[in-house]
C-alpha cells in the first residue's frame, strides 16, 4: 500500500539499514546492500519502510531472504514483478528508531547527525553537515555553507562535542580548512 511522505518528524522516527541495489528475477525480489553494521539486522527484517529516490514510500514485509555476493536478495510482498521493483533502485529500506539498538557513548548512527549544525569552539557557524563520506581511512563530515562544502575529518581529535537534542556538532582545529 502507498503511504504518503513521511513529515519531517516520522521520517526523525526511521533509520536507514539497507539500500536496494537493482531488481533481481522475474517475482520482483531485488539485490540489497546492509547500510547496517549490527550483526543479523538485515536477515531479521520483518516490516520496513521502502522509500524510492523519487521520495515515493511503502510500507512492506519481507516475505523471501537470503545473503548472496557480499548483499542480498529480498523479495517484499508489494513487488511481484522486476518493473515493480525497478521504480525503488537506489532506495532506502527504513526501520522504526525503536528497533534500533543504543549505541555506547560517544559513538553516533549517522543518519542522527546528518542536518546537524556545525560550529567551532568560538561558536561560530561553519556550516550543517549534509554527508558522511567513508574513505580508505576514516570517515569525512561534508559540511556545507553558503554553497560552500568544507571536509573535516571525523575524528576524536576535531570532532569536541555532539548534542543530538540540540542539532548541533562542536569541532576544533579546522581553520586552515575554512581558510582554503
Amino acid at each position: 500500500m502507498d503511504m504518503p511522505v513521511p513529515s519531517p518528524a516520522q521520517a526523525a522516527d526511521l533509520v536507514a539499514v539497507g539500500k536496494i541495489v537493482k531488481p533481481f528475477g522475474v517475482r520482483g525480489d531485488v539485490r540489497v546492500l546492509s547500510l547496517s553494521d549490527v550483526p543479523g539486522r538485515i536477515q531479521g527484517l520483518k516490516q520496513v519502510m521502502l522509500v524510492a529516490p523519487s521520495g515515493r514510500t511503502v510500507l512492506a514485509s519481507v516475505t523471501r531472504l537470503r545473503e548472496e555476493r557480499g548483499g542480498f536478495v529480498v523479495g517484499f510482498d508489494v513487488f511481484s514483478t522486476p518493473e515493480e521493483a525497478a521504480v525503488f533502485r537506489g532506495g532506502l529500506i527504513q526501520i522504526a528508531r525503536d528497533e534500533v539498538p543504543p549505541l555506547p557513548e560517544g559513538q553516533y548512527y549517522e543518519c542522527d547527525l546528518i542536518g546537524v549544525t556545525v560550529r567551532d569552539e568560538a561558536g561560530q557557524f561553519v556550516g550543517t553537515l549534509e554527508e558522511i563520506v567513508a574513505t580508505g581511512g576514516h570517515p569525512v563530515f561534508a559540511v556545507r555553507r553558503d554553497g560552500r562544502e568544507v571536509l573535516i575529518p571525523a575524528t576524536r581529535s576535531v570532532v569536541a562535542s555532539v548534542d543530538l537534542a540540540g542539532r548541533t556538532m562542536t569541532v576544533r582545529g579546522i581553520e586552515e580548512l575554512l581558510e582554503a
